[in-house]
């Protein structure tokens, strides 16, 4: 995963925990449910481009 990546895939998933704590805190449910979209996202970019990595590390 390179660093661009790495740093797009972290920023994401702060603004989902961010968004999901505002909402939270407003009890906007649909804020909440935004945030946590938002974090699976980045979960599952980390896991495809993990998944990358380890295959570029196994082709070595």
């Amino acid at each position: 995963m390179g660093l661009g990546n790495k740093a797009k895939t972290a920023a994401k998933d702060l603004e989902g925990k961010t968004q999901e704590a505002v909402g939270k805190m407003t009890d906007n449910h649909e804020g909440q449910a935004k945030g946590k979209a938002k974090q699976a996202e980045a979960k599952v970019e980390k896991a495809v481009e993990d998944g990358k990595d380890n295959i570029k590390g196994a082709l070595k």
